[in-house]
């Protein structure tokens, strides 16, 4: 199958780690000029070293929370590359806890993190994007299927997400753009440990225990790896996606059992 993604610019968020930095390797294998971004410019000196051995990768650091940094990300992608055809929107996840644990500044954060960075990155990307008929992939969470217990904020805002998706393959279906919704299950990465972590500790458990349990819902009985969480998007990205957009996939191993 031919994936036709030689030479495609993918301005990838949150790439120094965990599934950003899997997406951002399998689309420099597959011969795309990758554009890396996070607010750690240390990390992603070192992510671009490793990918550089692949092809080609530059960064740009950035705190999408802050919409004048998501401007100049875009420009800068653009003057290194000379345009955009792939956006991956991505983020980490905000806090565990429970609702009467948080308060507006947490919710606003949250909000801004996890929601508005993701439509104003659309909104910057968009006029490059229409010009062949580009891809957006946003990342999610199983929660868009089933809300996770003890993750209000990320249940809230990531639903938001798939409203506002949903929407978009249609206003943009006319110019080409395919947009899509990519949702983690319990997939091997920094987050999902730090949350067996805290789910441990609420319960008196020990996180082995907590990994066992959770392997123990899941249908093929362990974690996914970014790796396989990566072969997803970067076939929806490729040419071999030619007619689903505002669709939402999960990259779970069967463990959501809603229809």
């Amino acid at each position: 199958m031919n994936l036709n993604l030689n030479g495609k610019v993918a301005l990838v968020v949150a790439s120094s780690q965990g599934l950003g930095k899997a997406i951002a390797t399998q689309f420099v294998k597959e011969g795309m000029r990758v554009m890396l971004t996070s607010r750690n410019e240390g990390t992603l000196k070192e992510v671009k070293e490793e990918l550089s051995a692949h092809g080609t990768v530059e960064y740009c650091p950035a705190d999408i929370t802050k919409p004048e940094e998501i401007t100049r990300l875009v420009e800068q992608t653009v003057d290194v590359y000379g345009g955009i055809d792939v956006l991956i929107n991505n983020a980490g996840g905000p806090p565990a806890g429970s609702f009467e644990q948080f308060s507006d500044e947490d919710w606003i954060n949250a909000f801004q993190l996890n929601l508005l960075s993701y439509v104003r990155l659309i909104r910057e990307a968009l006029p490059h994007l229409k010009k062949d008929g580009g891809r957006i992939i946003n990342i999610a969470s199983s929660s868009i299927k089933v809300p996770i217990p003890g993750l209000i904020l990320s249940n809230t805002f990531r639903t938001g997400m798939i409203g506002m998706a949903k929407t978009l393959a249609d206003e943009l279906a006319e110019y080409g753009i395919l947009i899509n919704t990519v949702a983690p299950g319990r997939i091997a990465t920094d987050r999902v440990a730090h949350l067996d972590s805290v789910n441990a500790e609420k319960h008196g458990k020990s996180v082995e225990e907590v990994e066992e349990e959770s392997k123990a819902k899941i249908p093929l009985k362990r974690y996914g790896t970014p790796e396989e969480f990566a072969n997803v998007v970067t076939f929806l990205v490729s040419d071999a996606n030619t007619y689903m957009t505002g669709s939402s996939f999960l990259v779970d191993g069967g463990m959501v059992k809603s229809i």
